[in-house]
């Protein structure tokens, strides 16, 4: 068990300390005098202690065990997917959560990343490093995310569906895929998003009265305000406008700690999860931003070089597809609040309040810490 420890990335832990630190100030700052959210930054503390448990269980567990019943992990994912869509409660317009009392829920779809990456590697290990083949590899990954993506999309989840493509998408680039097969899979995106544009624009109007109809009008009004900022109205636009005014407010050294003022005013909704960046932005200013995203350079860096001295080749798959799914939120989350990426209701990882995203964000930590402490073993075995 000592061996194993000695094994963990120490500079990992340190900024994860970092991160603990950085998110108990902001979401005490950002529930400061607000009565809905008592005691919110001691629950965080709380949920980090158990995420730092979890990290160091996992570590101890050898992950190719993991890796040999994926199956059984991706089955428990869908299951998971399709219980909460037809037993869970409606809440903020979708059903995606699982009320365990106290409070506390539970977000299969978080879960199905990691159970989605461990399924992607298992598959991808099976060539051994060579050039995927497009039906029997490319396909039958692009089918196993498919069906995850089609769960959450429904209950509706934007967010965290698009996570999905973006894991399979690192996943892909690093498995061997053929140069052929990205000029396809590019040409075909950019072909959809070219022809959703277009049909967007000719059937705004039908498609607003849609939606609407259906209980879907926030995905309109998150859709029109990224594609037409000028048109949208000011309840569509509010956050938007109000998240990148916040962010330039704060200029190079901030308002200073609890002092931000659309944060006091309450001008921007969810400060303490996903507009959390804005806190850091106003009352830190640039350099603030910029320190934590220096943090996560080093942090997604340090995984890049573990899953470069991996011996098995799935385990840097799996690094790789933690790596994707962190970078692409931290874009993403970041990217929403200053006007680049639309509003999809992503947390940024290790930072946002939320019980589920932390625990599980520590746990896909543990993943890499047990596949490096474990590479030794793998050697001997082969």
């Amino acid at each position: 068990m000592l061996n194993r420890l000695k094994k963990m990335d120490w500079m990992m832990l340190l900024i994860l300390a970092a991160f603990m630190g950085i998110s108990a100030l902001l979401i005490r700052s950002a529930t400061h005098g607000n009565p809905q959210y008592p005691n919110y930054d001691l629950k965080t503390l709380v949920y980090y202690a158990a995420g730092f448990v979890v990290i160091v269980l996992s570590t101890m567990v050898d992950y190719r065990l993991i890796l040999k019943t994926w199956y059984v992990w991706y089955a428990l994912g869908i299951i998971l997917l399709v219980a909460v869509y037809l037993f869970a409660p409606e809440i903020n317009g979708a059903k995606g959560w699982f009320v365990l009392g106290r409070g506390f829920q539970f977000q299969p779809a978080e879960m199905m990343k990691i159970f989605l990456i461990v399924a992607i590697a298992a598959l991808l290990g099976r060539r051994l490093g060579d050039p995927l083949r497009l039906r029997s590899d490319v396909m039958l990954v692009a089918v196993t995310v498919f069906v995850p993506f089609l769960l959450v999309m429904i209950q509706p989840d934007l967010g965290n569906a698009i996570i999905y493509i973006f894991i399979v998408l690192g996943m892909l680039w690093i498995g061997n895929i053929r140069y052929s097969y990205v000029m396809l899979g590019l040409g075909a995106i950019i072909g959809g998003l070219m022809l959703f544009g277009t049909l967007f624009n000719a059937y705004n109007t039908e498609i607003k009265t849609y939606m609407e109809e259906h209980d879907k009008g926030h995905w309109y009004q998150r859709i029109n305000t990224f594609i037409h900022p000028d048109e949208a109205s000011e309840d569509d636009s509010r956050q938007s406008k109000y998240a990148q005014i916040a962010i330039g407010s704060g200029g190079l050294a901030g308002d200073g700690y609890m002092e931000g003022d659309s944060k006091n005013r309450r001008f921007i909704p969810y400060t303490y999860s996903d507009s959390i960046f804005v806190v850091i932005a106003e009352e830190f200013g640039f350099q603030g931003a910029a320190v934590l995203l220096l943090l996560y350079f080093i942090f997604i860096y340090r995984m890049i070089l573990i899953a470069y001295q991996c011996i098995d080749l799935r385990g840097s798959f799996i690094i790789i597809g933690i790596a994707s799914m962190m970078v692409f939120q931290i874009f993403e989350n970041i990217g929403m609040m200053i006007g680049i990426m639309p509003l999809t209701g992503i947390t940024l990882p290790f930072i946002s309040y939320g019980g589920t995203s932390l625990l599980l964000n520590m746990l896909s930590i543990g993943l890499i810490f047990s596949i490096k402490s474990h590479q030794e073993k793998y050697e001997m075995d082969t």
